[in-house]
């Protein structure tokens, strides 16, 4: 069976057999090697690309003149990072784009300015993650930068170390020389847009009920939805949606994901690592806008990749 042949779910014409068979070709070595390194099992490797090579296709199709800014949302743990590695692989590797990326994660704001809106806005703004965490600034400055670099311009991309909760000194960013045909703009909320007042009116878990009894961190950040973040969104050209099944789902592969950075975490930093108890209620700080956006996102989502329980991708629909 062709690699080609593994391929299901794509409607027809995004990637004929013929250029399908041709591409994979080509790209097998280096795409084989990208596996190992992720860690995934090799035998899911005619799968992932069957998924990956169409898709790159997909945003080869949706490039025009200019650079092309693509927005990539998902629930933690569902693999955008994987996905936007492998999507930048094929992209360069098969197609010649300048593919630049980074994660609405590498914006945080530093635990300085984090600690400073736990004292003067709300406690609960110390926790990383939810919109009103980030530099909106950072983020829209990079954008810009990188959408009207020249050819010798050297744009450094932030970079954000989970392990330490802080970001990284500015001398440890990587930096994007000339200016890319594409850019990847991948985070767990890229994208999300703001809930009705209505909607925030009553506390979905434990922790807004006995940390957030009046809404008032829901509402903040539910603000900075409709302000900051709504330009920064601004700036995207086309979305991409991973659709996990829920947030049992969410749980159960962000533990993951903790697993393997305290593997890569040296053995001194690891006390800043969650444990399970940790893990859950810094979920709950997610779970709101994560349900809002896997409800009304798939319908707005230019591309939605679908997930099922076992993290197989089972369909796709394309706006």
């Amino acid at each position: 069976m062709s690699a080609a042949e593994t391929n299901s779910f794509w409607p027809a014409g995004i990637l004929a057999p013929a250029e399908y068979d041709e591409l994979w070709e080509r790209i097998r070595p280096v795409f084989t090697e990208r596996v190992r390194a992720h860690r995934i099992d090799e035998s899911l490797t005619a799968r992932l690309a069957s998924v990956y090579l169409p898709l790159a296709a997909w945003v080869r199709r949706q490039k025009s003149a200019d650079t092309l800014v693509l927005g990539v949302n998902g629930a933690q743990g569902s693999g955008k990072s994987t996905l936007c590695d492998f999507l930048q692989l094929i992209l360069t590797e098969t197609y010649g784009f300048r593919v630049a990326g980074f994660s609405i994660d590498d914006i945080y704001k530093t635990r300085a300015e984090r600690e400073r809106l736990a004292r003067e806005v709300h406690p609960l703004l110390l926790t990383r993650g939810v919109p009103g965490t980030h530099d909106v600034d950072l983020g829209l400055q990079t954008l810009r930068a990188l959408k009207t670099a020249g050819a010798d311009t050297l744009t450094p991309l932030p970079a954000f170390d989970k392990a330490r909760d802080d970001r990284k000194p500015v001398v440890e960013w990587p930096v994007v020389r000339g200016r890319p045909d594409i850019v990847i703009f991948e985070g767990w909320c890229v994208g999300t847009r703001p809930q009705s007042d209505d909607a925030l009116d009553s506390p979905v878990n434990e922790l807004e009920k006995s940390e957030d009894s009046d809404g008032a961190w829901r509402r903040y950040v539910n603000d900075q939805l409709k302000g900051a973040y709504a330009i920064l969104f601004g700036e995207l050209n086309r979305l991409v949606m991973l659709k996990v099944p829920g947030m049992d789902s969410v749980f159960e592969w962000r533990s993951l994901q903790e697993k393997k950075l305290a593997e890569n975490t040296d053995p001194s930093d690891r006390h800043r690592l969650m444990d399970v108890a940790a893990l859950r209620r810094f979920i709950m700080h997610y779970e709101r806008l994560t349900r809002h956006t896997l409800d009304e996102m798939p319908n707005r989502a230019d591309l939605t990749l679908y997930l099922d329980e076992h993290h197989q991708f089972t369909h796709v629909h394309i706006k």
